[in-house]
C-alpha cells in the first residue's frame, strides 16, 4: 500500500538534506569567527582566544592606562611645584636684592649728609675763629685801658709783668699822665729826659721797642710795653721794681 501524504509537504532528497546542512554548518562558523577577535582565518591552524582571557586583558591594560596617566598626572604636579618654587625663591632674592640696595643707598646717604654735616660744622668753627683772629679788641682810651692792651701785646712775646705790678709802677712815675717829661735829673741833664706813663730815656726805648708798636715814647701803650721789655730783662719783670730803676 503506498504510503499516504501530507498536503503540501514534499519529502527531501538525501542530496538537498546535505545542502542545507553545509549551509548551517557554515553560517556557525561565520559566526564564530566574527564573534571571537583575534580569531584565524580557516585552514591557518590557529585557534581564537577564549572570551575570559580578553576581559581579563582589557582590564589589565585598562589598569596600566590608569597607572601611567597617574603617574604623569603626579609628575606633572611635582614639575609645576618646582617651577613655582623656583619663582618665589627668584622673587626673594630680587626683593632682597632690592630691600639690599635701598638699605645701602640709604647708609651711603647718611654717610654723605654726617660728612657734609661735620665739614659744615668745621668750616663754621673756622671762620668763627678767623673772624675772632681778625676783630681786635676794643681797648678804653684811658690808664686801665693802656695797660691792658699793653699786657696782650707783652703775652704775645712773652714779657712777663702783671696788671698790679704794671699800675704801681705807672703811678710811681708818672701819676698816669702819658705826656710826663722830667727835665731835672742827671738823664735831662745828659739831654736823654725820661718820658712816658713809665719814665723811659729814648736809647732805653729804642733798645727795647717792641714791633707792632708806635715807635714813640709818648705813646702810652709803646711805653709801657717798652719798659716791661726792659724790666724783664734787667729785673726779671716788671713786678720786682719797686723804685727808680
Amino acid at each position: 500500500m503506498s504510503a499516504s501524504r501530507t498536503p503540501g509537504f514534499r519529502r527531501m532528497s538525501k542530496t538537498y538534506k546535505f545542502s542545507i546542512a553545509g549551509i548551517a554548518a557554515a553560517g556557525a562558523s561565520a559566526l564564530a569567527f566574527s564573534l571571537v577577535p583575534g580569531s584565524a582565518v580557516a585552514g591557518t591552524g590557529t585557534q581564537a582566544a577564549p572570551a575570559s582571557e580578553v576581559a581579563w586583558s582589557a582590564t589589565v591594560d585598562t589598569a596600566k592606562a590608569a597607572a601611567l596617566q597617574t603617574s604623569i598626572a603626579e609628575q606633572n604636579a611635582f614639575t609645576a611645584a618646582q617651577a613655582k618654587a623656583a619663582a618665589q625663591a627668584k622673587a626673594q632674592a630680587v626683593a632682597n636684592a632690592k630691600t639690599a640696595q635701598v638699605k645701602a643707598a640709604a647708609q651711603v646717604k647718611a654717610v654723605g649728609a654726617a660728612k657734609a654735616e661735620a665739614a659744615a660744622k668745621a668750616r663754621a668753627l673756622e671762620q668763627a675763629a678767623s673772624r675772632a683772629a681778625d676783630r681786635k679788641p676794643v681797648y678804653a682810651n684811658n690808664l686801665d685801658g693802656w695797660i691792658r692792651e699793653a699786657l696782650d701785646i707783652m703775652k704775645k712775646h712773652n714779657i712777663p709783668g702783671t696788671y698790679h705790678g704794671i699800675h704801681k709802677n705807672v703811678m710811681r712815675e708818672s701819676s698816669g699822665n702819658p705826656r710826663a717829661i722830667n727835665n731835672w735829673d742827671i738823664n735831662a741833664v745828659n739831654g736823654v729826659p725820661s718820658k712816658g706813663l713809665l719814665q723811659v730815656i729814648k736809647p732805653t726805648f729804642d733798645a727795647y721797642h717792641v714791633p707792632g708798636t708806635v715807635k714813640d715814647q709818648y705813646d702810652p701803650v709803646a711805653n709801657i710795653v717798652a719798659a716791661c721789655n726792659y724790666a724783664a730783662d734787667r729785673y726779671g719783670s716788671i713786678d720786682n721794681v719797686n723804685s727808680a730803676y
